[in-house]
């Protein structure tokens, strides 16, 4: 049997100010959120030649963690600024482009996305000293196949979508859908899906021990004449497992290290790797249809985003999108048709602009009717700015 490719992918992400919130009000969970995130790159320095993750920040967590006011106030926690030096190396750590404030794309107007992707680009490139991300992390993997071409033109080569909403076009078995990579078509522009395991993405989230991980990946690879590349995605920041302050506890204490050991002694039938140097070598395979959807979110499957569509007032926020993006976009053309040089006006297209990214963040959404506000109050907000600017 060939050896079993894994690639790891955590997910990292806070919306904003929620941190600044969280360490004045409760300072350990704020303490536990840093811990998870400074974990990361220190425990893969032990494990340099073989250690391997990919991850995806949002650009509001990038935007406190860069903060120098922030930065200062968690200095004898974390020292955020050596920690981002830290993530920028790129033998063990694949940074992954994403949405600023971390949409779910496909419930957002299509000249939103670009805005949200863009703005990413321009921080990351910023913190990360680099120009080029190769994978794309669809926020909550919420995930449509009219994404690609403004993926394609922004250089992405592969986005990552959840494994139940992928469909083949071409003839293939349930291994080959799952733990090969696929090229997916959108009109004239193609990309490549890389499938993320369901079910042990979930153990991944709630806590496994390697040797049961061995195991399941021999067993559901075991049938695959191809090297088979397994995918896991999860919150890396969320849940006891990585919140875990333990030395010897949670994921990176309790279950990374005995991996790390049996692929030094060659015995675990499973190598962690880069999704890049796996199609650098292997390439895709066959193509597939994503259907539209995102990830499980614990109580929901991620089919028709009811977790963020579930209620009438969240609905209602959401219907607001569409007016208020295109009043903004169109505010700003005509600006730009104007060659608009009042700063006045500049100023409160721009703000009306990051208000209305801002209130698309996907935890305005997923907390039930809880946070609802915080987007509404946004889009009282960009209303408010657009007036008297045209």
């Amino acid at each position: 049997m060939n050896e079993v490719q894994h690639a790891l992918v955590l997910n990292l992400h806070q919306p904003t100010g929620n941190l600044q919130h969280l360490l004045l009000n409760e300072p350990w969970e704020a303490e536990q959120i840093l811990y998870a995130i400074d974990r990361i790159p220190r425990v893969l320095w032990q494990y340099k030649d073989i250690g391997r993750v990919h991850l995806a920040m949002s650009g509001t967590l990038l935007e406190v963690l860069s903060n120098p006011d922030f930065q200062q106030q968690t200095y004898g926690t974390v020292d955020c600024g050596s920690m981002l030096w830290h993530l920028q190396n790129r033998n063990i750590i694949d940074i992954l482009g994403t949405g600023y404030y971390h949409p779910v794309l496909p419930l957002i107007p299509e000249a939103d996305r670009d805005e949200h992707l863009q703005r990413w680009l321009g921080i990351a490139h910023h913190l990360f000293w680099r120009s080029d991300f190769s994978g794309f992390w669809p926020p909550e993997m919420g995930f449509c196949m009219e994404l690609i071409p403004l993926l394609k033109r922004l250089g992405y080569r592969w986005v990552l979508v959840d494994s139940d909403h992928v469909e083949p076009i071409d003839s293939m078995s349930w291994q080959e859908l799952r733990y090969r990579p696929h090229i997916a078509r959108f009109g004239e522009d193609e990309m490549i899906i890389v499938v993320r395991d369901r079910d042990l993405s979930n153990a991944q989230e709630s806590g496994m021990e390697y040797g049961w991980f061995q195991n399941e990946l021999a067993e559901r690879t075991r049938w695959c004449d191809f090297t088979p590349l397994v995918t896991t995605c999860t919150d890396g920041d969320n849940g006891g497992w990585f919140r875990n302050t333990s030395e010897a506890g949670g994921f990176w204490g309790e279950f990374y290290p005995p991996f790390m050991k049996a692929v030094y002694a060659g015995s675990a039938g499973i190598r962690p790797t880069f999704i890049d140097d796996y199609l650098d070598r292997y390439g895709a395979f066959g193509e597939v249809r994503v259907n539209t959807g995102a990830w499980n979110t614990g109580w929901h499957n991620g089919h028709g985003f009811l977790q963020w569509t579930g209620s009438q007032r969240q609905k209602a926020a959401l219907a607001q999108l569409p007016e208020l993006s295109k009043a903004v976009h169109d505010a700003r053309w005509q600006a730009g048709e104007r060659h608009e040089s009042d700063p006045y006006i500049r100023d409160r297209l721009e703000d009306a602009m990051w208000h209305l990214l801002r209130a698309e963040t996907s935890c305005n959404y997923f907390w039930g009717e809880a946070w609802v506000d915080r987007a509404e109050a946004d889009l009282a907000h960009v209303r408010e700015m657009l007036k008297g600017v045209d």
